[in-house]
This record gives structure tokens, C-alpha cells and sequence, in this order.
């Protein structure tokens, strides 16, 4: 039998940023700092950067705000075998680009912990269920406007709104694979490369320039259908989308 540990309302880690004064507010988050929630146990989700020009670029979150109600209710992401799109959508600015290089900005999602989750009904809060099933390949995702100039990346807010979610490992359309009632992390990078080195496709950051960025706020975990009543209506009522799906029995049938 396995043992069950009641981990409350968000699913464990959920982590409310610490508002910042200071220039950077407006629903923005910034990722330049932040690092995966104390209870985590894959060091993947730490920032990362291995080259000195990048530490004086910053990533912003966009949307906060957004990101942040979710947050505290434990975020819920859908995935299925034809894939589905992320709502809120990471979407996120720089600032700090320096000239003549050329940056790819990046996505991947990599998992919080070793665990598997469920939805307790009746106490309305996520339950550890056991070990997590053995993980998809990770998957990096290139944003198709990639390479930015340093003026397109400060004016730019680059949105990754066609990602999709799957659950398919035999998925070829390039869409990023996880287990169902599992938690992850969604990841930025920014890869640095000089003018005229933009043909390499990329395929392993470490042997890039690169840095990393993490937000807590948009840790998710994945499900195949809503659990949570109150992640499906404030998906309804935040997902422009979504305004015609107010029975929130079909709104896991829904794809964008």
C-alpha cells in the first residue's frame, strides 16, 4: 500500500514570489534571480548561466499577476495525445541585450520532484501517491522567431503560446512530453551566438553560451482533466478562449 502524504491546497512548492520595489513591477517577474521552491528535489530547476555577457541580461515575466492567481490555487495544466496548449502562456521580456550577437530564447519543462500526485476531492488538496513514472526525453523548444537581434529581443515580448503539452512519447511534431499528475517547471534559456553562427541547430545548452531562467510562479502540475474547481473557473474567466466553455465539464475537452 502506498503511503499518502497530504500536502494541502497548491501542490508542494507552489512558491508566491516576493513582491520586488523598485523599478520592476507592472505584473512583471524577474527571472534574473529566481530559483526553484526550497522543497524541490531536481536541481534542474536552479538558474544557470555559464557566460559572463549573459549574468548583465534579464529576464521579466510577463502576466504575473495572472501566473500569480494560479499559483495559489496550484496551477493545472492539460495534456493530451494531440496536445494542448499552456494557459497562462509563458510569455516574458529582456533587457540588458548587448550588439552585434544574435540570442535564441528557449523553453523546456523539467520535472519539480521524483513524485506522483493526486487530487483528494474531499479535502480538496493534492496528495503524494507515490514515485514518479520514469520521465519523457527532455525536450528543448526553440522559439520559431529565433535568432533575435539585440534590438529585437529588448522591444520583443516573446510568447510561447504555440507550445504544446502531450502525453504521448511518440509524439514527432516536436511538443513537449510529461506524465500525467506529476509536477514541473518551465524553464527559459537564452543562448548567445556570435553574427553568422545562426545555422547550428540547437540541441545540447552545454555546449552553448547560455543562461537560464526560472520563475516559481509557473509551476504546474499535469493532468488529463481539471481537478481542481477553481484552477476550471478561473481558466474560463481568464482564458479569452475558453469564454464560450461555461460548463466546466467540457472545458477539459477543449483545445485552442
Amino acid at each position: 500500500m502506498v503511503d499518502e502524504e497530504d500536502v494541502g491546497g497548491p501542490p508542494v512548492g507552489a512558491v508566491k514570489s516576493k513582491k520586488k520595489s523598485g523599478k520592476k513591477s507592472g505584473g512583471k517577474s524577474s527571472g534574473s534571480g529566481s530559483s526553484g521552491s526550497s522543497s524541490s528535489s531536481n536541481p534542474q530547476i536552479k538558474p544557470k548561466c555559464n557566460c559572463e555577457q549573459l549574468q548583465l541580461v534579464d529576464c521579466h515575466l510577463e502576466t504575473k499577476e495572472l501566473w500569480d492567481k494560479f499559483n495559489e490555487l496550484g496551477t493545472e495544466m492539460i495534456i493530451t495525445k494531440t496536445g494542448r496548449r499552456m494557459f497562462p502562456t509563458v510569455r516574458v521580456t529582456f533587457s540588458g541585450a548587448q550588439s552585434r550577437v544574435r540570442y535564441y530564447v528557449l523553453l523546456d519543462v523539467v520535472p519539480v520532484d521524483s513524485k506522483r500526485y493526486r487530487y483528494a476531492y474531499h479535502r480538496s488538496s493534492w496528495l503524494v501517491a507515490g514515485k514518479a513514472d520514469p520521465p519523457a526525453p527532455a525536450r528543448l523548444y526553440t522559439h520559431p522567431d529565433s535568432p533575435f537581434t539585440p534590438d529585437q529581443l529588448r522591444k520583443q515580448v516573446i510568447s510561447f503560446e504555440k507550445v504544446k503539452l502531450t502525453n504521448n512519447e511518440m509524439d514527432k511534431q516536436g511538443q513537449i512530453v510529461l506524465n500525467s499528475m506529476h509536477r514541473y517547471q518551465p524553464r527559459v534559456h537564452l543562448v548567445r551566438r556570435m553574427e553568422g553562427d545562426t545555422t547550428r541547430p540547437i540541441v545540447d545548452l552545454e555546449r552553448e553560451q547560455f543562461r537560464t531562467y526560472v520563475f516559481p510562479e509557473t509551476v504546474f502540475t499535469a493532468v488529463t482533466a481539471y481537478q481542481n474547481q477553481l484552477i476550471t473557473k478561473l481558466k474560463i474567466d481568464s482564458n479569452p478562449f475558453a469564454k464560450g466553455f461555461r460548463d466546466s465539464s467540457r472545458l477539459s475537452d477543449f483545445d485552442r
